[in-house]
């Protein structure tokens, strides 16, 4: 494996939708997730991470050490079972292989680590090691992400629609066209936060240089991957970094946080596209020494 990465990050991702649905509830016939309180769409992380990884598992597909352990149509436990059948594990005899091998859930982490992006990335909880009572079931990963929270209120629309297929021959007699509906934002602009702890990635997973790489360049393109009737036209707008020059860190991250803003330009009351809005602003006098500050999108 590479070298952990020994930097800690924070960073502040801006990205917008239009006539779109970002991230359906299903709790609410699939309409844009909102704050009922103040009218603020949101986008879960679990969402945005769902992104990374579809971006990672297309262009790294098939190179060793960028699987995917979270993917569609794969259970978790054949996954899990990679890393029994490696190191010649049989799931019986975890007990007394345990005491033959003070090390043994160290090597099983590692493994996963190893192989798939998403647990050296985000962390995961492997349910057979779980099941199975090893202290390797729940890795906690260096990369986290806020849920995201548009800039501005949204009003989510309910669009009515028609369609000429007919799904039952019963139906078919009767009608010629079908109703259905769809539910867009007309535009949004979202602001997400997240975080890479240097820490976790020396003292757990192993992620590297490589990795941050990877995962900066998915965060850009996250979307353009993830094309649909739904998400036609979303796109990252913005990413700011701040690399901090220790480990632990050399400010909280809410100070780098609140120092960054986004607004309207003059004479907009509703924005109806990203060229509504000032390119993000970085208060560079409330950055405390140590830190370095990079946009990674012109």
């Amino acid at each position: 494996m590479s070298e952990p990465i020994k930097n800690r990050y924070d960073f502040v991702v801006y990205f917008d939708v239009e006539n779109g649905n970002p991230n359906g509830d299903p709790d609410a016939g699939n309409m844009p997730r909102v704050d009922p309180e103040e009218g603020y769409g949101l986008v879960t992380d679990v969402c945005l991470k769902r992104k990374i990884r579809n971006y990672v598992e297309a262009v790294k597909e098939g190179e060793p050490g960028f699987d995917i352990y979270i993917k569609d149509s794969v259970p978790l436990n054949a996954s899990d079972r990679k890393a029994y059948e490696h190191l010649g594990i049989d799931s019986k005899e975890i007990k007394k292989l345990r005491k033959d091998d003070p090390e043994l859930d160290v090597k099983v982490r590692d493994f996963m680590c190893e192989n798939y992006y998403d647990i050296r990335t985000f962390g995961a909880v492997m349910t057979t090691f779980v099941k199975d009572n090893l202290n390797c079931g729940q890795v906690r990963g260096p990369v986290q992400l806020t849920f995201a929270r548009s800039v501005e209120p949204i009003i989510p629309q309910e669009v009515t629609i028609t369609r000429v297929a007919i799904t039952t021959d019963a139906d078919a007699e009767k009608k010629n066209t079908e109703m259905g509906r769809k539910h867009i934002v007309p535009y949004g602009l979202y602001r997400c936060e997240g975080f890479v702890s240097a820490n976790l990635a020396r003292k757990t997973t192993g992620f590297s240089e490589e990795d941050l790489q990877l995962l900066w360049e998915a965060i850009i393109n996250m979307f353009d991957l993830d094309r649909s009737a739904a998400r036609g036209k979303m796109a990252v707008r913005e990413l700011i970094v701040f690399r901090h020059d220790s480990e632990f860190g050399n400010a909280p991250s809410y100070q780098l946080f609140d120092a960054v803003t986004i607004k309207k330009k003059e004479g907009v009351e509703t924005p109806r596209s990203f060229a509504d809005y000032e390119r993000a602003a970085v208060d560079e006098g409330s950055i405390p020494a140590g830190i370095t500050v990079e946009k990674k999108l012109p």
